[in-house]
């Protein structure tokens, strides 16, 4: 098993380099590469990157979905992790995906742990161990089999919001998913921005809109006005 892990960024000057230090520090000739794909910062993003011994895709493309598929075209990997910058996935994310693909899984995640003492964020996070489309997310990262990945044709890109949804939804009804043991870490920071009950429901609002076939524009239009990025 060959892992290429894939990071969409858009300025995250704040965050990219915690990310890639922890990664670098894993010494397992498992992973094979890792893979900035950068949307269009207009922050420090990629020049801090370029510090490291990793691959850089100045996309320009404001796109989650376009830029992790551009990187998956580029990777050498027969696995993809897929990690957001404002995510830590545990230590033993390596070993972890090996045992899942090992027991014949094709995709999987964590769940995820906000980086917060309060108690409604932790709940919260508790919800996320539901092995339930409503309980996924990008944020708690993706590794899929990369055969696999390429028969679902990758991300829809049509999906400029919910395009982790789309991709696990579809992936479901070919395959098992895997839910991880353990968590990955995640900023809560859209919570030091918004109110708890702004963020829930706006994010219901989303899933209900993305459930019931409403456009990924009208999605991404309502999630806008609702929450301040």
């Amino acid at each position: 098993m060959q892992i290429s892990i894939i990071i969409p960024t858009l300025n995250e000057e704040s965050n990219i380099c915690e990310l890639l230090s922890q990664l670098l520090r894993i010494k397992d000739d498992r992973i094979v590469e890792i893979i900035v794909a950068d949307g269009g910062s207009t922050d420090k993003t990629c020049n801090l990157a370029k510090k490291y011994p990793i691959k850089i895709l100045d996309l320009g493309t404001k796109s989650r979905a376009f830029q992790m598929n551009e990187a998956a075209k580029v990777s050498i990997g027969d696995v993809l992790y897929f990690i957001h910058a404002d995510t830590r996935p545990p230590i033993s994310f390596v070993d972890d995906i090996h045992a899942a693909i090992k027991e014949g899984y094709q995709i999987g995640s964590y769940s995820f742990k906000l980086d917060s003492t309060d108690f409604k964020l932790r709940v919260l996070s508790m919800m996320t161990k539901i092995n339930m489309l409503i309980s996924r997310g990008g944020d708690q990262t993706l590794f899929v089999n990369r055969s696999f990945f390429d028969t679902l044709n990758g991300y829809d890109e049509e999906y400029v919001i919910m395009e982790d949804f789309d991709f696990i939804r579809r992936a479901r009804k070919k395959t098992k998913f895997r839910l991880l043991d353990k968590s990955v870490i995640v900023s809560a920071r859209k919570y030091e921005k918004n109110s708890y009950l702004t963020v829930q429901r706006a994010n219901l609002s989303a899933f209900l809109m993305f459930y019931f076939g409403a456009s990924p524009q009208k999605i991404k239009d309502m999630y806008n006005r609702t929450l301040s990025l």
